[in-house]
């Protein structure tokens, strides 16, 4: 088993990655927490790319629950059926939205467990509608993080909830509201799936993982910086 990090090696992690991108943002767009929400809950299994080029005639007409409730389930599948699942998730916007104006006045929220009592938001949407709709300090873990955490050793874990908790103790606060869109860039454009950037990557020397690619080696170089937002 590899060395855990120290809390200076864990500083020192995310220190770079903010140096690279100090205020990184979500790649998904949205007017407000309702639009967020709805958002991420159409990104399930589909770019953030796909979502956006759908939502934005969308949200022109539908960016309050009350407005997504009189559009109805049919018409709001007219606009989201480039997106995949898009009949579920239209059942699941239509539903959310109707309980949001029934439970809680038309207004998204600010718990996770009233967030994840709505149809199609599980854990990780919460903490992503938390994180980004009301700054609060939560790290939504996708597959990215999930694969960066397991491969550098940073936080490792079995499943998405054991390593957003060993994020929770490890991260500090100073870099915590920012965590997870450091770590989601890092996955997306340089420790990548197939084949990790590792001669470009910041952390490499923090890095536990030990089949690291070689200076030279054929793969694709990255811009010169990553993105600063953050797709899901």
């Amino acid at each position: 088993m590899a060395r855990a990090f120290t809390a200076d090696e864990v500083e020192k992690f995310f220190a770079r990655l903010k140096k690279q991108i100090p205020a990184p943002r979500t790649e998904l767009e949205s007017a407000n927490p309702f639009t967020l929400l709805v958002a991420v809950v159409l990104s399930a299994q589909a770019t953030d790319k796909s979502v956006n080029k759908a939502t934005e005639p969308l949200f022109k007409i539908a960016d309050t629950p009350a407005k997504m409730v009189a559009l109805g389930e049919e018409k709001l599948i007219g606009y989201i059926k480039t997106i995949g699942l898009f009949r579920t998730k239209a059942r699941n916007v239509i539903a959310l939205s109707k309980l949001l104006i029934e439970k809680h006045g038309g207004e998204v929220p600010r718990s996770r467990e009233e967030l994840q009592a709505l149809p199609g938001a599980g854990r990780k949407t919460a903490n992503v509608v938390l994180n980004v709709a009301f700054s609060e300090k939560t790290i939504a873990v996708d597959t990215h993080i999930f694969r960066v955490c397991n491969r550098t050793g940073l936080a490792p874990g079995k499943d998405v909830l054991a390593v957003e908790l060993a994020l929770e103790k490890k991260v500090p606060d100073k870099f915590k509201l920012h965590a997870h869109h450091w770590l989601i860039l890092h996955g997306r454009y340089t420790c990548i799936a197939r084949k990790p950037l590792c001669p470009t990557c910041v952390v490499r020397d923090l890095c536990r993982f030990k089949d690291k690619t070689k200076e030279g080696a054929a793969i694709r170089k990255p811009a010169a910086k990553p993105p600063s937002r953050a797709r899901r």
